[in-house]
């Protein structure tokens, strides 16, 4: 299978960038279209060390909003993965119907690395691969998407590429002597890569060989085969047809919609009242700033890694502020196997049903990585507060347990920032009138955005009292001023960056 590939077909840079710059807006718009018919699509990416796996997760998921998908690099089982059967941990990574998870290495690691240093033998092999096919074909047959590329490399190009790793200061951790061996190794892994494929291609999971020795077309070539494949998902499964607005038929929306539309400030003063909402920046001076301080950031990731520092960050704010912008621009250019955006949603039943605190306990990164909450622990004072889920007793108590909780986290050795990201009613509202006249922003607004609204002057007082009572020196809070969306996405940026480099420092 892999011998009738050409290896030496190549694009050049300018082609490739044109391709790629339209494959980019049609995968943000086809992500979309995948959440909206709530269709979960796993992405196994498999090859050769030194392939270009890393690179081409990074292209895959540019375009797509972070609080749609994960990344998973695949090691060996530890003593928890051995205690239970094989697919356990790979089960427990399953994305949301809608959401996409992209595995850097996968279950296939008993069929490639596995064998070949291990050699447990022919009938082993079989067995593994039917239990591997039996797990596919649960996913598919449930409305997964699996889709599974190998990144394929001569051994020339391979030795080349390996001692390119170990001169880049960006890709040298991650070169093990295990890999160095590779080179040596070649036949005997491309025989197992040959057995692997012939074993686990089917109709439902089919495999797709990704010529990589161009790191052009490589890049090219995989975007597409994810475009297509969605695609293809889309036909047999399209989503539901976008309503103008949910309850217009009866005219709820509409009156509601009226009445949110008029707000007026109201209630004791709040530290949101001293925020200079004037500030902005013009596009030049934005994208004079937003490269630098991203190449900083992705240099400041390498270095949390190497010395092991978690960094979270919380992300809070009024609808339509601008989160999502601003958590695109912070990840935009790190390596997506160092971080995970945590989207937080309401609470499910078995989230209820225990401490408010247990969900965000289970989402915190890993030592050397980057947590970023989209809304988080702070529901609790402020929705929950508001809407009367937590009783007063409850949100009262819920500062102090917030600041101990954050204190843990500080003494575990955590960067911990908190942004809440202000903007007026006035700008609020033109963004919502935006939302509901644009297409491919309808999916942002809701009729519980504009109930919500009606609520301003209660939610208002809500952060003001979550400011002043939880502003610490180990988890401060920055107020972003996100009238000016530019403005709003270098700020948050710079600060990150600097309180980075001042752990780095101590």
């Amino acid at each position: 299978m892999l011998d009738q590939l050409d290896l030496d077909v190549k694009l050049k840079k300018s082609e490739a960038h044109e391709q790629i710059s339209e494959l980019r807006k049609q995968l943000r718009a086809t992500q979309q279209l995948i959440r909206e018919a709530r269709i979960p699509v796993v992405v196994l990416l498999e090859g050769w060390e030194a392939a270009g796996k890393g690179g081409t997760i990074a292209e895959l998921v540019y375009p797509l909003d972070p609080r749609g998908f994960r990344v998973r690099s695949t090691r060996r089982p530890n003593e928890e993965d051995q205690a239970r059967p094989f697919p356990w941990r790979f089960w427990k990574d399953l994305p949301s119907r809608g959401d996409f998870i992209f595995f850097d290495r996968s279950w296939y690691r008993p069929l490639l690395e596995d064998r070949v240093e291990e050699d447990p033998g022919e009938n082993r092999v079989k067995a593994m691969a039917a239990e591997i096919r039996e797990h596919e074909r649960q996913l598919t047959d449930d409305g997964y998407v699996v889709l599974k590329m190998w990144l394929h490399i001569s051994k020339a190009e391979q030795k080349k590429r390996i001692v390119h790793m170990e001169e880049d200061r960006y890709e040298r951790w991650r070169l093990a002597d295990k890999e160095r061996g590779f080179v040596k190794s070649y036949k005997k892994y491309l025989h197992a890569a040959e057995e692997m494929l012939e074993l686990s291609n089917s109709g439902n999971a089919p495999w797709h060989l990704i010529e990589a020795n161009n790191a052009s077309f490589r890049r090219v070539k995989a975007m597409r085969v994810l475009l297509e494949t969605l695609q293809r998902a889309l036909e047999a499964k399209p989503a539901p047809r976008k309503k103008s607005h949910a309850g217009e038929k009866n005219g709820e929306a509409k009156e509601l919609r009226e009445r949110a539309r008029h707000i007026e400030i109201s209630g004791p003063p709040t530290i949101l009242d001293t925020v200079d909402l004037s500030k902005e920046l013009e596009r030049k001076e934005y994208e004079t700033r937003l490269d630098p301080l991203q190449s900083r950031l992705r240099d400041l990731a390498l270095e949390i890694h190497r010395r092991n520092i978690p960094v979270i960050l919380a992300f809070e704010g009024w609808d339509a502020a601008g989160k999502g912008g601003a958590i695109k621009r912070l990840t935009q250019e790190l390596d997506p196997r160092g971080y995970e955006v945590i989207p937080v949603a309401a609470p499910d039943a078995i989230e209820k049903s225990k401490h408010y605190l247990w969900r965000f306990w289970r989402s915190l990164p890993p030592q050397g990585q980057m947590g970023i909450f989209d809304r988080s622990w702070y529901g609790r004072v402020l929705v929950e507060r508001v809407e009367g889920f937590a009783t007063e007793p409850e949100w009262r108590r819920a500062y102090d347990e917030i600041n101990r909780f954050e204190r843990q986290l500080a003494d575990w050795g955590a960067v911990v920032l908190k942004f809440w990201l202000h903007l007026s009613p006035e700008e609020q509202l033109r963004r919502f009138e935006e939302r509901e006249r644009v297409e491919y922003k309808m999916y942002k607004i809701t009729p519980e955005d504009w109930r919500n609204r009606l609520k301003w002057n209660e939610y208002r007082m809500a952060v003001g009292d979550m400011l002043e009572k939880t502003m610490t020196t180990y988890a401060p809070w920055t107020i972003v001023e996100a009238e000016n969306k530019l403005w709003a996405r270098i700020k948050t940026l710079e600060t990150v960056v600097q309180a980075v480099e001042k752990r780095l420092d101590e």
